[in-house]
């Protein structure tokens, strides 16, 4: 009898220890929007989107999907649903050559989180729920991805490849020679928690030495470092401007290329034949970053060299789009930072369709692209059961218009609400 009875107190425990777990997951409810066809299909209208703790459970139209009780409910009558933005080339450190950059010469590393915390804060304002990290210093960047997994500071999901390794006198920060030197610089940033490695394979446009069509690494330096990020199970990425570089990583099986200003079209078809992702970051060329090149007293040297850049990289894009080679967004400015009346990120996108992109696939390549090319498409790029609540709304149909990006009013990020326009302050 006492048996039964321990049993039986045990499975009341267990009862309600499970009642308990899954109360404490709420419960939202999205109502009355309209969910876009990511891929292509046609939209949900007047959806029902069921968010259990940072996890979409159910989505579908009003009619089939039931609101449970005590759900909290958000009106989204009128707007658009789509997953948030992602932004591959994001460095929330940013400093350029300029007064701005000059102002933050002596700045500490603690100074520098606070202000990278800031920017990610600002970033998921802006409707950017995941970034990619390219180059952070000191280790700045794995104490703001831990603080944000904590709940201790607001931002994106992150991403991170850690420092840029570059031979000497590189594009980048963290020097290293010879295949062991870089060897060790990429196994230091993969223990430190970078998911990618990045390299500098050629020069860069705030660079006062060394050319953009250059390529300064030896064969067994590129092969050795893509292969230990390789073997280590992290993909490996490179700044590039040059079709050298391009060329001899390509044979050694890069995952990606930053940039890409001067690649040719037979570069990009290789690219679209090994799978090999393009992160084209257009606005740093083009005239919106001039305006923001000046506003942080950029010198005449720096504007010039970007403004040479500038024609090629616009053709570059265009063939790129033309040959079908992967395509991810990026920005290198701040993912908020305003560009010609709207975010850099937001511009990225229209700058996509200018250049050939369907305003589909613009979307995309900010969405499902990059969850992709992240290796994540099963958490975030979509909205979808069982996928992060990772979800912006905007004024109409962005799948018909790139531009109604301009307005969105709705930010959530893993079932949190970081902003609602609707909702009184």
């Amino acid at each position: 009898m006492l048996k039964r009875a321990c049993a039986a107190l045990a499975f009341l425990f267990l009862v309600a220890g499970a009642y308990a777990q899954q109360a404490s997951a709420p419960v939202t409810a999205l109502v009355g929007g309209n969910v876009v066809g990511i891929d292509g299909e046609a939209a949900i209208q007047n959806a029902v989107v069921l968010i259990e703790g940072d996890r979409i459970k159910t989505i579908g139209p009003a009619a089939s999907v039931q609101v449970p009780d005590g759900a909290k409910v958000v009106q989204m009558a009128g707007k658009w649903l789509l997953p948030g933005l992602m932004n591959m080339h994001v460095h929330l450190g940013l400093r350029l050559p300029g007064a701005a950059g000059a102002a933050l010469a002596n700045e500490t590393d603690p100074q520098q989180v606070l202000r990278m915390a800031n920017n990610a804060r600002l970033s998921l304002l802006s409707g950017v729920t995941t970034v990619r990290l390219v180059g952070e210093n000191h280790g700045n960047d794995f104490a703001l991805k831990t603080a944000i997994q904590r709940g201790e500071a607001v931002g994106p999901r992150i991403e991170t490849a850690g420092e840029i390794i570059v031979p000497t006198g590189g594009h980048g920060r963290l020097e290293a020679d010879g295949p062991y030197g870089l060897a060790r610089a990429a196994r230091e940033q993969i223990k430190k928690g970078a998911s990618w490695i990045k390299i500098a394979v050629s020069g860069g446009i705030a660079d006062t030495h060394g050319s953009i069509n250059a390529a300064p690494m030896t064969d067994e330096e590129m092969s050795t470092i893509i292969e230990v990020a390789h073997r280590n199970g992290v993909k490996i990425t490179a700044h590039n401007g040059s079709n050298e570089a391009a060329a001899q990583a390509l044979k050694f099986g890069i995952d990606g290329f930053e940039h890409g200003y001067h690649l040719s079209e037979a570069t990009l078809k290789q690219m679209k034949a090994k799978g090999t992702w393009l992160v084209p970051t257009i606005v740093v060329s083009q005239s919106g970053a001039m305006e923001f090149f000046k506003k942080i007293g950029s010198p005449d040297w720096y504007l010039e060299r970007a403004r040479s850049t500038g024609k090629d990289h616009w053709a570059m894009l265009q063939t790129a789009i033309k040959v079908g080679t992967p395509i991810a967004l990026g920005t290198d400015q701040f993912p908020f930072e305003p560009n010609e009346g709207t975010t850099a990120t937001i511009r990225e996108a229209e700058l996509y369709v200018d250049a050939g992109m369907t305003p589909l696939n613009a979307l995309r390549a900010a969405t499902v692209e990059c969850a992709r090319m992240l290796g994540l498409e099963k958490d975030v790029g979509r909205i979808g059961a069982g996928k992060y609540a990772d979800i912006i709304a905007v004024d109409s149909d962005p799948t018909k218009d790139i531009k109604t990006l301009r307005t969105i009013s709705f930010v959530m990020k893993g079932g949190e609400i970081a902003r609602n326009d609707a909702v009184a302050r």
